[in-house]
C-alpha cells in the first residue's frame, strides 16, 4: 500500500465533541444505563431531527434545481477550445449516457487508467474533450462569493439524474478494490496536529459536533449520509458544493494540507464510503446546513 497515499491523509471533520450526557443510574433495574442511554440519544438527536424536517420542506423548491438547470446547459452547450459539448462524455455506462451514471461512481475507467469519482471524471472530459487546462479548473475549484464553478453545476445536473435510484458503486474490476482498501486505510489512518483520523469523528455511534449528529461512515446506515443530498445547497453562507469540496473541507478542519482538486486521495475516500452506502436509495441534490 503506497506510504504516500497515507502521508496525504487527513481526516474528515473537525473536533467531535464526546455525545451523551452521562445520566444518574437508578438503583434497582438490572439494565440502569439502558434508559439513560436511550434517553440521551433522544435528546442528543431532537436538533437534527428538527433539521430534517426543515429540509424536507425547503427541498420541495430547492435552490439546488438552478445549479442542475445551469448544469444542463453547461454539458449540452459547445465550449472550451476545442468547440465541443459534453454530450460525448462517458461516465461510464457509455457516451452521452447520464442517467444512473452517478449512482455508479466512483468506478475504473481504463482510458483514463484511474477510478474516477464523478467530479473527477467531468473534469477530465472537460479536458479531453472540450480542451480546457486541468490547472486552470483546479485554481478556483469551489463555490465562493466569487461564483459557482462550472464543474460544480454540471455534477449536480449529472447527479440529478440519478435521482431515485440505489447506490451502486462497482468493485468488479481490481483497481476498484484497491481504492476502497486504500480509502479505507485513509479513513482509518491517524495523523495531523491533532492525531485524528476521519474514523475519530466518524467510525463509532453516537457522536456529534456541536449541534450536528456524525454518522458512522463505516456502517452501512451511517454511509447514505456521506451521499445523500450531495450536492448539496449549503444554508450556511448559500453555496452550492460537492462532495469533493466536502472532502477538502474536512481536511482543512485537521490542520492539514488539502489534497490537489480531484485527487487519487479523493477518489479513494469516495469509493470507500460509496461502496459503504451501496443499496440505499440516493435522493438527489439537496439542501445542507
Amino acid at each position: 500500500m503506497s506510504s504516500i497515499k497515507l502521508r496525504a491523509v487527513l481526516a474528515l471533520s473537525g473536533l467531535a465533541l464526546a455525545c451523551a450526557a452521562h445520566a444518574q443510574q437508578a438503583a434497582a433495574p438490572k439494565k440502569p444505563a439502558a434508559p439513560a442511554k436511550k434517553a440521551a440519544t433522544e435528546s442528543k438527536s431532537a436538533i437534527s431531527a428538527e433539521f430534517e424536517k426543515f429540509r424536507e420542506v425547503m427541498e420541495d423548491a430547492s435552490p439546488a434545481e438552478l445549479f442542475e438547470a445551469k448544469g444542463e446547459e453547461l454539458w449540452k452547450t459547445r465550449r472550451g477550445p476545442k468547440n465541443a459539448s459534453l454530450e460525448q462524455c462517458d461516465l461510464g455506462l457509455g457516451p452521452g449516457v447520464i442517467k444512473g451514471a452517478y449512482v455508479r461512481l466512483p468506478r475504473y475507467f481504463a482510458d483514463a487508467d484511474q477510478v474516477m469519482d464523478a467530479e473527477r471524471r467531468i473534469v477530465h472530459c472537460m479536458v479531453t474533450l472540450q480542451g480546457f487546462k486541468a490547472a486552470d479548473l483546479g485554481k478556483k475549484p469551489f463555490s465562493s462569493g466569487s461564483g459557482t464553478p462550472d464543474p460544480v453545476s454540471l455534477v449536480t445536473y449529472v447527479a440529478a439524474q440519478s435521482r431515485g435510484m440505489k447506490i451502486a458503486v462497482p468493485q468488479k474490476h481490481p483497481r476498484e478494490r484497491e481504492a476502497f482498501n486504500v480509502g479505507k486505510e485513509i479513513f482509518d489512518y491517524r495523523a495531523g496536529a491533532w492525531d485524528f483520523s476521519c474514523a475519530s469523528c466518524h467510525g463509532e455511534e453516537g457522536k456529534r459536533i456541536r449541534t450536528q449528529d456524525l454518522p458512522n461512515l463505516s456502517t452501512k446506515k451511517g454511509a447514505i449520509a456521506a451521499f445523500q443530498s450531495w450536492p448539496g445547497y449549503r444554508m450556511t453562507g448559500g453555496f452550492m458544493h460537492t462532495l469533493q469540496w466536502r472532502m477538502n473541507d474536512c481536511f482543512r478542519q485537521q490542520r492539514f494540507p488539502e489534497p490537489g482538486y480531484a485527487s487519487e486521495t479523493i477518489a479513494d475516500l469516495l469509493t470507500y464510503m460509496g461502496v459503504n452506502a451501496n443499496g440505499h436509495v440516493y435522493k438527489g441534490p439537496g439542501i445542507k446546513r
